[in-house]
């Protein structure tokens, strides 16, 4: 008896008279599976449900086995290694009438078993390089497992550091959050989706989920949509142009229409204006959810989603069970079932699955690709890159690999919570924790001692909910005081304390929003404690977004931001903790004094009455209580060496819109240290036809400068990087003055002025 897939073929083609070969076009070879399906095999391919993780041997007696085989599903999530894929593969190939092979998908976010740094560290390295090959490696490792599409990159624009996802996203800024967008996708789809070692790329959430109101994950979202144009939509639109191959809808409403079931934005936005050719799924159950946002019962909902531009349907099975009722009631038609249909069955044609819908089943791939040293060395110097070095009193920084070291702090022997949130495929008992880097790297040149110190929070409920997903940090049940007495006896028997302290991995991520945004008060008193002792104290800070640290900037020598490092962080902390790489991260996200401040980011507009002087100044743009400052603004970064800055220079003073602008400075390390300067080139425009911001990012370059040694860094401006989105959505660029601003942050820069005529 021939399987389903063969006889497949043959229809194929018989219908075409003979036409339709490996190579012929996808759209032809699409239109000719289309004529052999069902209206109920049609709304099938809309259906992905969660898989789960089936033992081998499981998956043929389960539920989902059965949709499969009656043609009732179009892909699976959340199922890894290649046997359980197979498995399940077998049976829609081989068991279901027309044997259209499945999409399998996962959360790879930041790397799959080689775990790379969250996404908002990796924006922190500011390498475009780097990033790329970390997508590229994630592809790699995730496609020998059996998946072949990931739910990433995430390119929610946030300024709202209590809103949780920040970390799986890019930080604040449009620019350098588009080309990260780009490389993301050129990572994990390469330059053929056709071989087996890329993966399709899922762009989320679309649109404006990072701008939830209060900052409170699923929230509405309400803005303007000149403010969509020109700050929140072109990361999404620029993983569009550089191919992304499908896109998930996000959870919040827009214009009070949830992004589900929001044709403007599904159609109209991102097929009509953008060119978008590629699928549309639901995020999580983000179908049914719009009854509780009170559009309408399943049927409706479904409905809705569909005919606003939706191809897949989440887990929800609002699709699969309502839209045949839907089309013999009108309400819907088959030609738009069809034309959801045909966008999943071309992106399986793409990834040439029904060529070799086993392609993605090779055992010997899944035991010589994944969590290679190879791909381990890669996530460990990215780690070193993300790192942010916030303040370096005295120079405490590097510390020798001689006396005695005192490591302390909740999250200092802690392996599960390295990785950081969304790192599902992870070898929690393999990732490197602190404890493992610093022993390691000083091997028997120093000692270390180790105590707890405190536990991550005093409310144990807060701490339970902050450790999901198999990431325990095994409270401590001893009082606060007796831990931070252990921790003060040690240290003042040690030549440097180096305190391991901030969130638990699963404190960030989804569903994890927060209202405050300062350390648990357990861990400050025990700052304050090792402080007393007089010792030397290196913070090293483990997070998943910008948290408040006025206290611990004022009182604290060094702080070195490390967010979650991934499989390797240990050994990377300690490669820059000893000075074996010098720390050359800079920040993505600005922090702010108080919670009160938010939201506060660099490119913000000017009032009628901006703050000209000291704060504070009556009846001005500022608070009583406190300054408008941060306390580490957008693009800091410290080094243990120091650039020096020259003057801006511009080859012209006046430019015409098709001209391009040269832009030179001289940078100088001044320092002891080979090191790598992020050079970071702004833009105001001074006078439009709508308010623009005070600057915007519109160029960057990572330059590694050998001590005492000047670099001449060169930028192109062009009309594209003076352009903006005018009142009435038109892309524009205006004459008149503007200003080029270069530095190594967004605050600290030197300036220079040209007049586009």
């Amino acid at each position: 008896m021939k399987s389903p897939l063969l006889v497949l073929t043959v229809v194929l083609l018989a219908a075409c008279g003979g036409r339709v070969q490996k190579h012929a076009g996808i759209d032809a070879r699409v239109d000719s599976v289309l004529s052999l399906m069902t209206l109920e095999e049609k709304i099938g391919q809309l259906n992905l449900p969660s898989a789960g993780q089936f033992t081998t041997g499981a998956a043929e007696n389960s539920d989902i086995a059965k949709k499969i085989e009656q043609g009732n599903v179009g892909g699976l999530f959340n199922i890894k290694r290649v046997a359980a894929i197979r498995e399940m593969q077998q049976i829609a190939v081989e068991k279901s009438r027309l044997g259209i092979p499945l999409i399998f998908g996962m959360d790879v976010i930041h790397g799959y078993e080689s775990v790379f740094p969250i996404p908002l560290a990796l924006s922190c390295s500011w390498n475009m390089e780097l990033i790329e090959r970390s997508a590229r490696i994630a592809a790699t490792e995730a496609s020998a497992d059996g998946i072949n599409w990931t739910f990433s990159p995430m390119l929610d624009l946030s300024r709202d550091p209590r809103w949780g996802r920040i970390s799986e996203g890019n930080g604040e800024d449009t620019y350098l959050s588009s080309e990260i967008a780009k490389a993301m996708v050129r990572g994990y789809q390469g330059n053929d989706l056709n071989a087996n070692n890329t993966i399709m790329s899922c762009v989320k959430h679309y649109a404006l989920y990072g701008a939830a109101e209060a900052g409170r994950d699923y929230n509405t979202t309400d803005m303007s949509r000149i403010r969509m144009y020109n700050e929140y939509f072109p990361p999404y639109k620029a993983a569009v142009e550089a191919g992304a191959g499908s896109i998930m809808a996000s959870f919040n409403e827009i214009d009070g229409v949830p992004a589900t079931a929001n044709k403007w934005l599904l159609t109209e936005v991102l097929r009509n204006q953008w060119g978008f050719k590629g699928f549309v799924v639901s995020d999580y159950t983000g179908v049914s959810e719009m009854i509780a946002h009170g559009i309408g019962d399943l049927q409706t909902v479904s409905a809705r989603a569909v005919q606003a531009g939706l191809d897949m349907d989440m887990v929800s099975e609002g699709l699969l069970t309502t839209l045949k009722k839907s089309v013999e009631e009108n309400k819907i038609t088959e030609a738009e079932i069809t034309e959801a249909c045909r966008r999943i069955l071309k992106a399986k044609f793409q990834l040439g699955l029904f060529d070799d819908p086993y392609k993605y089943c090779n055992e010997d791939r899944a035991k010589t690709e994944v969590f290679t040293a190879a791909n381990r060395a890669e996530a460990r110097k990215a780690a070193t890159e993300s790192f942010v070095l916030l303040k370096n009193e005295d120079d405490i920084l590097p510390i020798k690999k001689s006396g005695t070291i005192a490591l302390i702090g909740p999250l200092a022997n802690t392996r599960e919570n390295m990785t950081g949130t969304w790192s599902v495929a992870a070898r929690f008992s393999e990732s490197v924790s602190l404890m493992d880097g610093l022993t390691k790297a000083v091997g028997n040149s120093a000692k270390i001692v180790y105590a707890r110190g405190s536990n991550l929070h005093e409310d144990a409920a807060i701490e339970e909910r902050a450790t999901m997903f198999g990431k325990s940090l095994n409270r401590d049940k001893r009082s606060a005081e007796e831990m931070r007495n252990e921790a003060v006896r040690i240290a003042r028997s040690a030549d440097v304390v180096v305190v391991a302290i901030g969130e638990g991995a699963e404190m960030s991520g989804e569903a994890s929003s927060i209202t405050n945004l300062e350390l648990p008060q357990t861990q400050r008193e025990l700052l304050k404690a090792l402080l007393q002792t007089g010792k030397p104290v290196v913070a090293v800070l483990f997070t998943g977004r910008p948290l408040v640290l006025k206290w611990e900037n004022e009182n604290v020598p060094v702080i070195l931001n490390t967010w979650f490092g991934g499989s390797e962080a240990g050994d990377a902390i300690a490669d820059v903790l000893f000075g074996a790489v010098n720390p050359s991260g800079k920040l993505t996200t600005t922090f702010p004094q108080n919670v009160g401040q938010i939201p506060l980011y660099y490119a913000h507009k000017n009032t009628g009455r901006p703050l000209s002087g000291p704060w504070f100044q009556k009846f001005q743009s500022n608070y009583i209580d406190v300054s408008n400052d941060p306390v580490y603004p957008f693009g800091f970064g410290l080094s243990y060496s120091t650039f020096m800055y020259g003057d801006v220079k511009l080859d012209k003073t006046t430019i015409k819109p098709s001209e391009t602008l040269t832009v030179t400075v001289d940078v100088t390390n001044s320092g002891q240290y080979d090191g790598a300067e992020v050079v970071q080139l702004y833009v105001r425009d001074w006078v439009g036809s709508v308010t623009r911001p005070v600057k915007e990012l519109r160029g960057f370059k990572k330059v590694m400068i050998k001590a005492g040694e000047t670099k001449t860094v060169t930028f192109q401006l062009t009309k594209e990087d003076l352009s903006f989105y005018n009142y009435d959505l038109n892309w524009v660029v205006e004459p008149g003055e503007f200003s080029v601003l270069v530095g190594g942050n967004s605050r600290d820069v030197k300036e220079a002025k040209f007049t586009l005529q």
